[in-house]
This record gives C-alpha cells, structure tokens and sequence, in this order.
C-alpha cells in the first residue's frame, strides 16, 4: 500500500461510531456507479465490528479509509467478504487490495474449511482476488443459501439473473476452495521433485506448465466483455424489462 500512515486492521467494538459514515458512503457509492446492492444498516455494521468479523482502515489521525465484512452461508460451509468500501479520498493508493487481503486472512482464521467465494464486475477486484487463490466458477458451485441470493434482489441486472435461473449473470463467480488449494499445493511439491521427466527414448524435457487463471487475465477481460453483450442482447430479445435491458454501463459490484 502506498500511503503508509493508513493502519488496515480488525475492526473491534471501539470502532462502532464509523459505523453511519460507513453505511453512508456504502450508499453513495452505489448510486454513483449506478448499480443495486444489498444495503445494510449502521446496526448490522456494528454486529460485524462486535462479532470480530470485520476490517476497517483507518489513518493514524483517526480518520475512517475503508471497511469490509465477512458472512457465513449454508451452514459455515461458505463465506463471503461483503461491502468493500473506500473512502473516495483516499482511492488509487492500494486500499481496497490491503483490506481484501487482511479480510481474507481473517477468514481463513475464523473458518479454515469453509470455502471462500465472491461475485462482482469489477476488472480490479477479480485481479485481487486473483492474487489471493480465487478460481473463477460456474455459478453451481457457490452457496444454493437463498439468503445470500436475495442480496441480488435489489441489483438492476437481476432480471438477467432470474432468467437465466440463477446459472448465469453480468457478474464473475470466484472461490477460493482450501481443499483444492491443499491439493495443489501437494501436486506442485511433487511436481518440483519431479520436474524432469525421462521419456521413452531418452529425452529429458521439462513437464508443462498448467496455464493459471492470472496468467491469461487479459484473455479472460475480453470474453468478459462479450459475455455481458450476449446476456444483455438475449434480456432485449425476450423484451425483459428493467435497467439490465436499457444500459450496458451499469454492473453488480454488491457482493466482492
């Protein structure tokens, strides 16, 4: 993170009075990108800081920077970091990436099997989580909680959503699953004792590289854009009605 004076820390007890100024810009921030989300309360802000399941950035002066939250789905089998904020001021310095990383690494400590997973829009935040292990995934793969799935209620794309029975949207479905990453990371430590492989006729060569995720980022950002023009044109061919078939410019960023 660029500016050094900002502290990126759990949120605790003691930090409920940011709690209207949070949920304030929450708001804000919504109806300037013009995009639905769940909206939360400063009371619920305040359960999240009391329960230890938040983080919040703030300056050494005190001032408030940025906050996320952690909530649990389908019986702690899944969890999701909800409400990214940045305070307009203090964006483009590395913010959001130190608390993504700080609200990861309090979800692994609180639920270290539960599988972690994201939907968003966002180019940025796909990149972040990228970094942090996510895997983009069909929607079959994340919590069927229909709590979570009323989050999306209040999004003007949920049209798409609701006829494409819940299996597709404009967003991109990210988990981050500790089993497979245990696997992984058992697979890349054999891999290194192996990485020379003798073939039949003598030859030593290099086993391949599996092509990652990150690695083909670029690739990925255009069939996202194609993505989002086939779903949209398919909501105006079936006449579907709301903002998903009249703009192209407006995206779920609710649940990061």
């Amino acid at each position: 993170m660029e500016n050094k004076d900002i502290i990126v820390r759990a949120a605790t007890a003691g930090d409920k009075h940011y709690a209207k100024t949070i949920t304030d810009e929450m708001e804000a921030s919504a109806k300037a990108r013009g995009t639905g989300i769940a909206k939360r309360s400063p009371e619920y802000v305040q359960l999240k800081m009391d329960e230890g399941k938040a983080v919040i950035a703030l300056t050494a002066s005190g001032d408030w920077v940025g906050f996320c939250y952690i909530e649990a789905w389908g019986h702690e089998k899944f969890v999701a970091n909800s409400g990214l904020i940045v305070n307009p001021a203090f964006r483009g310095h590395g913010v959001a990436k130190a608390i993504k990383e700080k609200i990861f690494e309090l979800s692994r400590k609180k639920y270290p099997d539960a599988k972690i997973f994201g939907l968003t829009t966002g180019l940025a935040v796909m990149k972040i989580n990228s970094d942090l292990g996510y895997e983009p995934v069909t929607y079959s793969e994340l919590t069927d909680d229909e709590e979570f799935w009323k989050g999306c209620q209040s999004c003007v794309n949920f049209d798409v959503l609701t006829s494409k029975k819940r299996t597709n949207c404009l967003c991109t479905a990210m988990l981050y699953d500790p089993v497979e990453k245990e696997k992984e990371a058992q697979q890349k430590a054999e891999a290194e004792k192996n990485k020379l492989v003798v073939t039949l006729n003598g030859n030593i060569h290099e086993q391949r590289k599996k092509r990652r995720f990150k690695e083909n980022f670029s690739l990925f950002e255009r069939w996202l854009r194609f993505k989002k023009y086939v779903l949209l044109k398919a909501v105006r061919k079936n006449g579907g009605s709301g903002a998903a078939g009249t703009s192209k410019k407006r995206f779920f960023f609710g649940w990061l």
